[in-house]
């Protein structure tokens, strides 16, 4: 049974206590070298298979890749990696990331309730507390890169984490939809008031090539990311096209890279992650 707390006192945890967490959660961050945030102004948009792929992508070149799932509400990243189970403690009282590979793992909240269709019912104090417990409570180690998968808009979970981790950079995705466009750039606007930077925008569902006669189709226009980073003078990191196989292995938790490495999704992550390792 999830509690749900009714007032901030309730959430809100002891001096002593908020300072040992403060102190735990900046000895986790100097571990780690890059931390990436992950935004949508709108749900729908692919912002976590963005957030696994961009993962995934960057594991396959050798970097050390932990994955932070502060979408609360909707927790899709255990699920789009097949990954399974809770998180356990180590000798040192914190909780070990599920590994996916040696060079990818998942911190969740998913991973830490005993039913997954369980709701998450927590106001604003509660969600701040446990974000900071993901980084501070959680044996991260050594890392080169962090990618926090936030839900959409511009509420409690980016707004705590531009907070904590104040050398967070974000990573901005959008469909080339008008409607996308218009919520990213409140995205955009809040990034400048937090004093967050931008690292770019993505263009996902960008085109899709038809498997019978291989013309190219925009289901959803085209270019629109491209011009919205052009006019607000942020750096366009590329299109993901519209593959449905993409959708099919998101759901059923298989590495889409692994079983499609040719196609032009596959192609499309590994260049915005060179882009990214090559910051």
């Amino acid at each position: 049974m999830v509690q749900i707390h009714d007032s901030v006192e309730d959430a809100q945890t002891p001096k002593n206590a908020q300072t040992e967490q403060d102190l735990s959660v900046d000895r986790s961050l100097k571990k780690i070298k890059n931390k990436f945030i992950i935004l949508s102004g709108k749900g729908g948009v692919g912002k976590t298979s963005t957030s696994v792929n961009l993962s995934m992508a960057l594991a396959n070149k050798g970097f050390n890749v932990g994955i932070m799932d502060v979408d609360l509400h909707g927790p899709d990243v255990p699920r789009m990696l097949g990954l399974k189970g809770m998180l356990d403690l180590n000798k040192n009282n914190k909780l070990n990331p599920i590994k996916y590979s040696d060079h990818l793992k998942v911190v969740s909240i998913e991973s830490l309730i005993a039913s997954k269709d369980d709701a998450i019912i927590w106001r604003g104090p509660l969600k701040y507390s446990a974000i900071q417990q993901f980084i501070g409570q959680v044996e991260w180690g050594d890392l080169d890169f962090l990618i926090i998968d936030s839900p959409p808009g511009t509420g409690d979970e980016p707004l705590t984490i531009a907070q904590t981790i104040k050398d967070a950079k974000a990573v901005i995705v959008t469909t080339p939809q008008e409607v996308s466009l218009a919520d990213v750039r409140k995205s955009i606007s809040f990034c400048r008031t937090v004093n967050m930077d931008i690292f770019g925008l993505i263009e996902n569902m960008s085109g899709f090539t038809c498997p019978h006669c291989n013309k190219m189709v925009d289901l959803f226009g085209s270019g629109g990311g491209e011009k919205t980073a052009r006019t607000a003078a942020i750096p366009f990191l590329g299109r993901i096209p519209f593959d449905p196989n993409f959708v099919t292995c998101g759901d059923n938790g298989i590495s889409f890279q692994e079983k499609y490495a040719d196609s032009q999704v596959a192609r499309a992550f590994a260049e915005i992650a060179e882009k990214i390792s090559n910051s």
